[in-house]
């Protein structure tokens, strides 16, 4: 069980500070595991919690009430574990055989490249974004291979990566998403599996309690549950500002009419999109048993809930007066945050859509009035 409460107070207390820090603080990095989060995912064999999607989505949606960044770490610090349960057994014992709290960060885009030598791989690459690295104890790292193999993912110590100071984002400041860099690292065979095996969801000799589901069925939740989060911090920052106008009316003042409308429209489409993200994380702890049409159903419905909440967000700053646009004031972070999260090109709509309605509307492979679609869709 996810034990949240004492990480959102703390976040919420440290917000500023992560923001202007560009990272989090040492403190809430150390809360993250202590919370729960690396672990969930992690079989019950290295002492985790063998967790569910529902249940993190929540979590990671509570805390990110607080601090919009810290959420997304913590959301990030469970997914990448899970996919820590795709390599070979001896490589989790590597990363768990300690316990189960490692901290994991990562990408599975494809920017480096890997050598192979007798028993194992030559790492070197640059990989952007890597969120919460300062903090990290592994990171899983994508790369292609020669003669155009399909790429493969690499389990590398935080203290072979060199991070850069690349990250200067005016929203999410806090996730300290980072670039990092290999040059040449070893990386033993029982530290990579093919990017091939995370994204069908199928690990090579998987045990029975092993997560098996396509990736695309749960990849952006990881991103959705932070927004989900920001939004409802946002609008309780807003309620907060909308009572105090309310007390103290004046001629100036917004009025009942349009602030009643601003607080039931607003509240009414976050719990819209807190339900569609609750069926899709549902959906995804069927595992093996999710079909094709609900992984394009997940697809469309958490691209849909993002558009939602952050018009949502965008909606209560508007409506919010100039006062919420001072650097101290809450609400102009959610607002960034809000719209640096949507801004990722995974969570887009139009290309959910297309992946939504072909087979539906017309046959795959055939959009008419297009060139044909990419085959990943």
């Amino acid at each position: 069980m996810l034990d949240v409460e004492e990480l959102a107070m703390r976040a919420r207390a440290s917000a500023s500070r992560t923001e202007k820090a560009g990272k989090l603080d040492s403190e809430i990095a150390r809360l993250i595991p202590a919370a729960g989060f690396a672990r969930h995912f992690v079989p019950s064999r290295f002492e985790g919690a063998a967790g569910s999607f529902a249940e993190l989505t929540r979590a990671v949606a509570t805390v990110s009430a607080s601090c919009p960044a810290t959420g997304w770490c913590a959301s990030l610090a469970a997914n990448l574990a899970r996919m820590v349960r795709f390599l070979p057994e001896e490589g989790q014992r590597e990363i768990w055989g300690e316990g189960p709290d490692a901290l994991v960060v990562g990408s599975l885009a494809s920017f480096g490249k890997a050598e192979p030598t007798a028993d194992g791989w030559l790492l070197t690459g640059r990989w952007p974004f890597i969120s919460g690295v300062d903090h990290a104890d592994w990171a899983l790292l994508c790369a292609g291979l020669p003669d155009g193999q399909p790429a493969r993912v690499f389990a590398v110590r935080r203290a072979e990566l060199t991070p850069g100071d690349t990250w200067d984002s005016i929203g999410m400041r806090g996730t300290g998403s980072h670039h990092v860099h290999v040059d040449g690292v070893f990386v033993p065979r029982t530290r990579t599996f093919a990017r091939d095996e995370v994204v069908a969801g199928r690990p090579a000799g998987a045990a029975p309690e092993d997560h098996t589901v396509p990736l695309e069925a749960v990849n952006l939740l990881s991103f959705a549950a932070p927004l989900l989060g920001t939004a409802e911090g946002a609008l309780a920052v807003w309620t907060e500002h909308a009572r105090n106008k309310a007390a103290n009316w004046n001629p100036a003042a917004p009025s009942a009419s349009l602030l009643a409308t601003t607080y039931a429209r607003t509240g009414g489409e976050i719990d819209a999109a807190r339900l569609l993200l609750e069926r899709c994380a549902d959906v995804a702890d069927r595992g093996p048993a999710v079909t094709e049409a609900e992984v394009a159903r997940n697809i469309r419905d958490i691209s849909l809930s993002v558009e939602m909440l952050t018009a949502a967000v965008n909606r209560l700053v508007a409506r919010g007066g100039t006062s919420n646009f001072g650097e101290s004031k809450p609400l102009q972070r959610f607002w960034r945050d809000a719209n640096t999260t949507a801004s990722h090109v995974a969570l887009q709509f139009e290309m959910a859509a297309l992946g939504y309605a072909e087979g539906r509307l017309w046959e795959p492979g055939k959009a008419p009035g297009s060139m044909p679609l990419d085959a990943d869709w």
